[in-house]
């Protein structure tokens, strides 16, 4: 419809119709009256004449009709046939009033014609013709459902001043929940309060899709108290409040709470639904309690409910995010056993995962699989295949990858280039990643902000400062806003440069230009000055963050307990940790090693150990900073059997120790003698297999670094850390060490405890003589000892094949 048309249009201020679209039935003449026109309208190729011949002796004007008719017209080309028609008629058989161009507007609305409709309004208030409350609902209605969220603010606040009404609860409820999806909080709480002033301008829906919105910003306890207000104190009335309030708690990681809800609905005797268990499994999820997952899931199946795709979704991607070990393949054949069929999302975290820990293939083999099974692989199925080719330098297989992705239609968009980005940047390939930003904006696109800040961090990381500079500024010359973390990622960089100055000059920069550094952007200031001892200036920058309303972290007071640590300061570091504590922040492992760092350093391992268990009382597990620093401490002191001891409780507890861990073992155990045990730590010799294996050596007449050295190899393979003991022997031999009879039977014991005895020659080599294989028979004997009962007597007997082999060898020679 043109324009032009609607421009016609021009109300007249004095019949008023039979009735507007009025619920009662229609008199059985003008029923007639309305059909014969639709008739008219819809059969005759001249129906502008036809109509005037039926309206011409009638004693019914048209336009007491006009309002009946477009109600019950259903296709637009109708209506505005209908239209046409009445706005070429003289003035006095034209739109007498706003009933007929309500009910017009209203059909519009039913098409979405929304240009059409703002042209029809125009000529409304131009003349002075009111709208009818239900036409202004039906369209205010539409703009919700189109998602135009500005226009329907404005007509409803006209209606409101019209009517001095709310519009119809449907109407209403569409609005509030398009205010809900939009963030416009404030305004959806004026609408609800309007409808709770209205008698049956609210209903649950309406309570739902508020306190819906009041837990997605993290409110939840204001929408507990708006259900409340609502149905009275301690009154949920349904599953759907109870679902959307736990939902809400567990978005924002109340677990707790969310847990109190869900056994109070079983109390009062409601049944969980699907999106209650999905709900609290999410929770569950976020805080890694998969043992309390395991009784939800055995509960939904008790209740006759099938765990669906989405839980398990939710299960698989927490799994990973916790650093559980997940066994890809077997867990969608699960998925299958149980009759739940695996989605590409479901696909898609599973490739995801694989690529993560490196599983190539299984990630390979997991994408065949889901086109097997019909099923559309996406950009989230190719990208983390593409990064990790790139991370592995395998570019052509990336490349396949990619032509695949495109020709399946998928093309590449920021999302896929930002990951072949951060493939190239992670193996030191800057340069290559550069060049394929050029190419990004070679296609008339612009790298995102994230693009820029991994490009900037590669370019820090290979002290390529001022050509991180100007790719900010070229960043900045094309209008991608940088934020707080690009500016991060660059002080960061200058600071790890020893470039505090320039450091300072850009935090600085950050605000001046308006921007908030945030939190990230303090605390990497904060690292810098603790790094050059400048504590008043942390602190400083620590005031300077809550002035601006943030909070400090628990990288913010780590940071800081670490530099007062460091400037030998221990009063310093503990009255940070004190404001820590007070102020609600959760001190994390940092926190506590360097606390423990601070005590070790003045020589008090007893509180130091008190602080390591005082850890862990807190459910926080020590990292291999935490116990090399404890053995590095107990080694200096001369405490060789306490070093010993947290050498192994680090290796039971899956802690893989790194070559700092070595160096303080190998130094201590070297510098000292072994008479250099204490009396009162002899119950310790009788546990550690450590000191076993190095006493025995020493009185063999091995030196203290060998003896130190292999029994370091003993213990790791004794625990299962194979590939670090092989990695630690292959050091030594570079750094010249030879090969050794004991070193030879720690690790091939360690080997077949994997069941890898067949492999053993591909990793091992073996170049020991019948005298040396000897001494390796002797000291398997022992190590079998310490190994669990039942295991396997593979290494015995492939060292006693050798000694035959050489015999045998000696014989014929």
């Amino acid at each position: 419809m043109s324009k032009t048309l609607l421009s016609r249009i021009k109300p007249v201020k004095n019949q008023k119709p039979s009735s507007s679209s009025s619920p009662f039935p229609l008199a059985p003449y003008i029923k007639k009256l309305v059909n014969e026109t639709i008739e008219i309208l819809k059969t005759h190729p001249q129906y502008d004449q036809s109509l005037e011949i039926r309206f011409s002796d009638e004693e019914t004007h048209v336009s007491e009709i006009a309002h009946h008719v477009f109600d019950r017209i259903r296709d637009l080309e109708l209506g505005l046939k209908f239209f046409d028609w009445l706005s070429r008629q003289q003035p006095k058989s034209s739109f007498s009033n706003g009933y007929a161009c309500s009910s017009f507007l209203k059909l519009l609305a039913r098409f979405r014609v929304f240009s059409e409709i703002e042209l029809v309004l125009k000529n409304l208030k131009i003349d002075d013709i009111k709208p009818t409350h239900e036409a202004l609902s039906v369209i205010i209605r539409a703009y919700a459902e189109s998602g135009l969220v500005d226009k329907a603010i404005d007509l409803y606040t006209n209606l409101f001043v019209l009517y001095n009404s709310v519009p119809d609860v449907f109407t209403c409820n569409s609005l509030l929940n398009l205010l809900v999806k939009c963030k416009r909080a404030e305004m959806a709480r004026k609408l609800y309060d309007e409808m709770c002033k209205t008698d049956g301008g609210l209903d649950n829906y309406s309570t739902c899709i508020m306190v819906r919105g009041l837990c997605k910003e993290g409110k939840v306890e204001e929408g507990q108290n708006l259900i409340e207000e609502r149905f009275g104190k301690g009154c949920i009335p349904n599953i759907v409040f109870y679902n959307t309030l736990i939902d809400g708690y567990c978005k924002k990681g109340d677990v707790e709470n969310a847990r109190k809800l869900f056994r109070e609905l079983k109390m009062k005797g409601f049944l969980p639904t699907l999106e209650t268990y999905g709900a609290i499994i999410t929770g569950f999820c976020k805080k890694g309690n998969f043992k309390g997952i395991d009784g939800l899931v055995k509960e939904m199946k008790q209740g006759n409910l099938n765990v669906n795709v989405r839980v398990y979704n939710s299960i698989i991607d927490g799994k990973y995010k916790h650093g559980f070990k997940v066994e890809a393949l077997e867990t969608v054949r699960l998925m299958i056993e149980n009759r739940c069929e695996p989605d590409i999302v479901t696909y898609n975290i599973l490739i995801s995962g694989s690529c993560r820990d490196g599983k190539v293939n299984e990630a390979c083999e997991l994408l065949e699989q889901a086109k097997k099974r019909g099923l559309e692989p996406n950009k989230y199925s190719y990208t983390p295949l593409i990064h990790l080719y790139y991370k592995l330098r395998e570019y052509d297989k990336a490349s396949d990858l990619l032509v695949q992705m495109t020709e399946r239609g998928h093309k590449p968009d920021l999302h896929t280039f930002g990951a072949i980005i951060h493939g190239l940047v992670a193996t030191g390939e800057v340069v290559v990643a550069m060049t394929i930003k050029e190419k990004i904006m070679e296609r008339g696109e612009m790298p995102d902000a994230a693009i820029y800040n991994v490009l900037m961090s590669g370019l820090c990381k290979k002290r390529r400062f001022p050509a991180a500079k100007i790719l900010l500024a070229e960043m900045l010359d094309h209008n991608v806003q940088a934020d707080a973390y690009i500016y991060a990622t660059l002080i960061d960089g200058f600071i790890r440069n020893d470039d505090l100055d320039e450091a300072k000059k850009l935090f600085e920069l950050t605000i001046e230009k308006g921007m908030d550094p945030g939190v990230v952007g303090c605390n990497a200031m904060i690292k810098g000055y603790c790094k050059f001892g400048l504590m008043k200036d942390a602190l400083s920058c620590v005031n300077r963050m809550i002035e601006r309303h943030h909070h400090p972290d628990e990288f913010t007071y780590s940071t800081i307990i670490d530099g007062f640590v460091k400037q030998h300061d221990l009063d310093g570091a503990l009255r940070t940790f004190g404001e820590m504590v007070r102020r609600k922040c959760k001190p994390n492992v940092v926190t506590y090693t360097a606390l423990i760092n601070g005590f070790c350093r003045i020589g008090d391992s007893d509180r130091a150990e008190e602080t390591f268990k005082e850890m862990q009382v807190h459910g926080l597990l020590p990292n291999v900073v935490t116990y090399t620093i404890i053995i590095g401490s107990f080694c200096k002191q001369r405490r060789l059997a306490r070093a010993t001891s947290f050498f192994e409780l680090m290796l039971t507890n899956r802690c893989i120790p790194n070559d700092a861990t070595f160096h303080c073992l190998i130094n201590g155990f070297t510098n000292n003698a072994p008479t250099a045990v204490s009396d009162d730590e002899s119950e310790e010799i009788n546990k550690s297999i450590f000191l076993e294996f190095f006493e025995r050596m020493i009185s063999d007449g091995w030196g203290h670094r060998a003896a130190a050295y292999n029994s370091i190899i003993i213990c790791l393979c004794c625990h299962g850390m194979v590939k670090v003991a092989l990695q630690l022997h292959d050091k030594m031999m570079r750094k010249g060490f030879l090969q050794d009879p004991i070193s030879f039977a720690a690790l091939l014991h360690g080997i077949c405890l994997e069941g890898r005895s067949k492999e053993w020659t591909n990793l091992i080599p073996c170049d020991l003589n019948e005298q040396e294989l000897q001494i390796s028979i002797k000291y398997s004997e022992s190590l079998r000892q310490c190994l669990p009962q039942g295991m396997t007597l593979e290494a015995p007997l492939i060292l006693q094949a050798l000694v035959e082999d050489h015999s045998l060898k000696a014989k014929t020679g």
